[in-house]
């Protein structure tokens, strides 16, 4: 398959081996997905249109930043503001997010779960589906190793999506939830 995506020729439709002596065909994913790497001072956003038998397109990444000093209830506005806006005039099939990582703190929970129900519910009421995805699914499918370090992810998203620009690892890592839920997902 990276032979074919190097080359600009069209990929073939993904084959699973079922591991008892048969291959499964399933097509490709095709439509826009939206990946969020929720976090309340850096979160990621980025769409990717997938399109059977072309690699996916970048549409557009971001990485909502807001500072330290200003009080958390005004993070989740603009976060919540940031997802609204980038859907807006945009046909979405789903939503990607990742979920939220083991933290012996409980605050620091209580602060992760925030940021990613104020992205959550911006998506809410647009009816569109969230799909949760946990950080080492998204590292294994993407990268092939659940422990890939935040440099190994951002290098292996923008050799996939052929993009030129170095991308933020916020938004390396929104993109990366975005390819592993167009890699595994299943209707």
């Amino acid at each position: 398959m990276w032979k074919a995506k190097l080359e600009g020729k069209p990929l073939p439709a993904r084959t699973v081996t079922s591991g008892v002596g048969f291959t499964l065909s399933r097509p490709a994913y095709g439509g826009c997905v939206l990946g969020i790497d929720p976090s309340l001072r850096g979160t990621g956003l980025a769409l990717i249109e997938f399109t059977p038998n072309r690699g996916p397109v970048l549409l557009h990444c971001q990485t909502v930043k807001i500072a330290a000093r200003r009080p958390m209830v005004e993070a989740l506005g603009e976060i919540h503001q940031a997802v609204v806006k980038l859907l807006l005039g945009r046909e979405v099939r789903h939503v990607a997010i990742e979920g939220t990582i083991y933290v012996q703190n409980f605050q620091t929970a209580q602060i992760m779960g925030a940021a990613r129900g104020a992205a959550i519910a911006a998506v809410a009421l647009r009816n569109l589906p969230v799909f949760e995805y946990a950080p080492l699914r998204v590292k294994q499918a993407v990268v092939g190793a659940g422990r890939a370090s935040k440099e190994q992810m951002a290098r292996t998203v923008m050799g996939v999506l052929g993009h030129g620009r170095t991308l933020a690892f916020d938004e390396a890592d929104a993109a990366g939830v975005a390819l592993c839920h167009a890699y595994t997902w299943r209707e």
